[in-house]
């Protein structure tokens, strides 16, 4: 509630209280109350409105009946009286933060007035605040600026404090200095600006720093506060760490490897690398760096790439260097052998003892496979028994390192099995027709590879898997190939085999579907020709007799009956198919009879 004052009077003189404070936000309207007392009930003759600045008292409106009169200029359309005699000023600005004085004027007991002062009020901005882009550094021997910090268009002028990870920092602490500057704009509001400045530390990189803006608002204190900000530290390096990216244990012949050097300072120093020699002189390997980053690319690593690796560091503020090393070690697998007891030529049956070796800084599993990539043994002895042609030839020893992915090497032997060919598939016997052209086929395994001859002429082609040879040899069947057949030799320095091929004349079975065929085509050709001749017969176009032939340009010659007889070649056709169908022999016109026709006389 509004204080009011009251003046000090008896009950027979005039009392005018009005509040002492009145609080508008700038831009709203302000309402001054003027109360007054007048004694016995009398009336009032006006009320005088004055304001009071830099010069003295100065008139701002008269109030006769209810009535506006005198206005002062600067507050034209301003102004409005209420019926409780309260004046109202709208569209407050800052300018107006004076004190107001209503003086009341009676008839009988003269005047009396009293006093308000007007309080304009602007809530602050949302402040901005801003860091030092630059950063800032630990070795710094002037307190360096850390950020800046802007509230804008507040009434009256607010106050700015700052605050790092929420703690408040006060000026007198030593290391910690604010300035501030006040401006007041043109539309009377106030521009505050605070500049904080502070000596950091490496810690402080990860600080959060803001500030918080103080007001007052009816009386009670109220803050607003801008956002946390992070400043950029700059500090010297005092670790330094070299690693092997991927890690050294799983290095392999082969790889690309990363060295990466890493030091805590801000920015990051200068890096160099070098690699200790068998003289412990350090060989420099920059050119292969990236200095600004601290990483070495080895690329496509031998076992010679192992040793020990430096890498050094300079701070090019204070020169101060740091170094430190690794062991790089790369895993590898040299020496694959393998041996053959015996090593003698081996024959069909014989057995044979393979032993497999290598070296390696790490443990290694051996395993066995054949050409296919079948696995047939592990360990590295494997004994093979019974030796045949159709034994793998080419056995071969994989040697793996389990602890490192994909460190494996491998070795291929020979097992080659001597002996003389043995035919394992043959076309025979062969059904085949006179000049008809076929495809012989000899098919046998040997080592060494043997050679595939024909006692025939043609065209052989010949087709070789691993032990295994195939001939096939085309040719036309003539009455010598039929009666004699083909004979296939295989041989080697081993031996010789050779094995006939018979080939026998493929028998035409006789279809009986076309001989069937054959009689249901003549019967319909016999059923189309007597029905021609019957519908001729009844059109009158063929005349009637008994005898074969008749001279139709004689009209009137009249038989009483005629016989038409019908011959044709294909009847004879006919004839021989049933003959051959029926298996006897039978007449033409006993198979289809005569057409006779009787005609009235």
């Amino acid at each position: 509630l509004p204080l009011w004052l009251c003046p000090a009077a008896s009950a027979s003189q005039l009392e005018v209280s009005m509040p002492a404070v009145v609080e508008v936000e700038n831009g709203g309207t302000a309402r001054i109350e003027c109360n007054f007392h007048i004694p016995g009930n009398g009336s009032y003759n006006h009320i005088s409105w004055f304001y009071i600045n830099r010069n003295g008292r100065v008139g701002l409106c008269r109030i006769v009946g209810g009535q506006i009169m005198e206005e002062n200029v600067d507050y034209a359309g301003r102004l409005s009286v209420g019926e409780d005699k309260a004046l109202s000023i709208s569209r407050v600005t800052v300018q107006d933060a004076k004190t107001f004085i209503c003086q009341v004027t009676t008839d009988s007991h003269g005047k009396g007035e009293n006093r308000t002062e007007l309080q304009v009020y602007k809530v602050p901005e949302v402040p901005e605040i801003e860091a030092n882009s630059g950063g800032v550094s630990v070795q710094s021997s002037n307190i360096p600026q850390i950020a800046q910090c802007v509230s804008r268009n507040s009434f009256p002028a607010p106050n700015i404090t700052w605050h790092k990870n929420g703690e408040q920092l006060q000026p007198e602490d030593r290391g910690v200095k604010v300035t501030t500057t006040r401006t007041r704009e043109s539309s009377g509001l106030y521009t505050v600006s605070s500049t904080l400045f502070a000596h950091v530390t490496r810690e402080d990189r990860h600080s959060r720093y803001h500030c918080t803006v103080h007001y007052q608002l009816r009386g009670q204190s109220r803050t607003v506060e801008s956002q946390r900000v992070n400043v950029t530290i700059f500090y010297p390096a005092e670790h330094v760490k070299l690693q092997v990216m991927p890690s050294s244990a799983l290095v392999k012949e082969g790889d690309d490897v990363q060295l990466v050097c890493e030091a805590d300072g801000n920015p990051a120093p200068v890096f160099s690398f070098c690699k200790k020699d068998l003289q412990d002189n350090c060989q420099d390997l920059s050119s292969l760096a990236d200095t600004n980053t601290g990483v070495l690319n080895l690329h496509d690593v031998t076992k010679d790439s192992s040793g020990l690796y430096k890498c050094q560091t300079l701070d090019l503020d204070d020169m101060r260097q740091l170094e430190t090393d690794v062991e790089l070690v790369v895993n590898y697998i040299e020496g694959v052998h393998v041996e053959m007891e015996p090593s003698s030529p081996l024959q069909e049956g014989d057995s044979v003892s393979l032993s497999c070796d290598a070296h390696s800084p790490v443990a290694l599993d051996y395993q066995w496979r054949d050409e296919k990539g079948k696995m047939v043994g592990e360990g590295n002895h494997l004994l093979l028994r019974n030796l045949t042609f159709e034994t793998s030839n080419k056995i071969s020893c994989n040697v793996i390192a389990p602890s490192v992915p994909g460190l494996k090497k491998s070795k291929q032997v020979a097992v080659a099995v001597h002996g003389k060919p043995r035919i394992v598939a043959i076309s025979s016997p062969l059904y085949v027709r006179q000049d008809e052209v076929v495809n012989l086929t000899c098919k046998a395994i040997a080592f060494p590879r043997p050679s595939v001859h024909w006692n025939v002429n043609g065209t052989a082609h010949e087709y070789v898997e691993n032990q295994h040879i195939t001939s096939n040899l085309t040719v036309r069947v003539n009455h010598d190939l039929l009666r004699a057949g083909a004979m296939c030799r295989v041989s080697n320095n081993m031996g010789v085999i050779e094995e006939h091929i018979q080939l026998l004349a493929q028998k035409i079975p006789e279809s009986k579907g076309v001989i069937i065929v054959a009689i249901i085509v003549c019967i319909l050709v016999v059923a189309v020709l007597g029905s021609v001749i019957y519908f001729l017969h009844k059109k009158g176009k063929i005349p009637c007799g008994r005898s074969g032939k008749q001279d139709i340009t004689k009209p009137e010659a009249r038989k009483d009956k005629i016989v038409v007889e019908v011959k044709s070649d294909k009847l004879s056709e006919e004839a021989g198919l049933l003959q051959g169908a029926n298996g006897e022999k039978r007449a033409a016109t006993d198979q289809v009879g005569q057409s006779v026709v009787h005609c009235p006389s």
